[in-house]
């Protein structure tokens, strides 16, 4: 198995310094040996194991002076690459560091299916379909398409007709509700209007009678006779 990452995984060719000498793949895990070249962990480690000596320039190498080079893969890992189900439709490029994160939730990742005693393996787009009409389900929707969701031991005494009846009445039922509370907030609310209404009456009538007394107070002081002086 190569050590490298694939050259086809990349959305446009990586540099060449960022390849493997030894599998030929875009480096992963890169590890710089003393004289300066890099290779993947995955390759340079089982060469060292057969030989002790740099595959590019043949100088000896002593594997406690060998370093992981971080700097480089994060420059790798920011590389544009294509979603592994590519090929079975998925367009999704991201950078390499993300590929994981979009493979959990990629939809056209394959994903086994939880059901005990199945064994396909569908879209994970699919998977909720799937899980619907598989037959070694807990739970299946009737395939007469009444919407009843049936466990096995209903399957075979399952009627769409009863089934069909009581969702309506259910629906039914519900609708009486719902018009019921509807009516007593209407009354309520007619209520609370004809309240309103007598309080404005009430309240038009008061500002009238204060009317009234506003302007008939200076005819009255007019007509009253003039008061007579006493003088001393």
């Amino acid at each position: 198995m190569s050590g490298g990452y694939d050259l086809n995984l990349f959305t446009s060719p990586p540099d060449c310094n960022f390849l493997c000498s030894v599998c030929h793949g875009v480096l992963k895990r890169p590890m710089r040996l003393p004289c300066s070249h890099i290779f993947c962990k995955r390759c340079i480690l089982p060469w060292l194991a057969r030989q002790k000596t740099c595959p590019c320039c043949r100088k000896e190498v002593k594997q406690k002076k060998m370093v992981h080079v971080n700097k480089l893969r994060k420059i790798i890992g920011r590389l544009e690459v294509k979603c592994k189900n590519a090929e079975a439709g998925c367009l999704v490029t991201c950078p390499l560091a993300h590929r994981k994160g979009h493979q959990d939730s990629c939809p056209f990742e394959l994903t086994a299916c939880p059901n005990e005693g199945c064994t396909s393996r569908v879209p994970r787009g699919n998977l909720a379909e799937h899980r619907q009409n598989c037959q070694h389900g807990a739970h299946q929707r009737c395939p007469l398409g009444c919407g009843a969701t049936l466990g096995p031991a209903e399957r075979a005494s399952h009627n769409c007709y009863r089934e069909l009846r009581k969702a309506w009445c259910q629906r039914q039922e519900r609708s009486r509700t719902l018009v019921l509370c509807l009516l007593r907030r209407m009354r309520k609310v007619y209520r609370s209007a004809s309240l309103i209404r007598r309080q404005l009456a009430q309240l038009g009538e008061l500002l009238e009678e204060d009317d009234a007394l506003l302007l008939g107070a200076p005819q009255e002081e007019a007509e009253a006779p003039p008061r007579r002086q006493h003088w001393g």
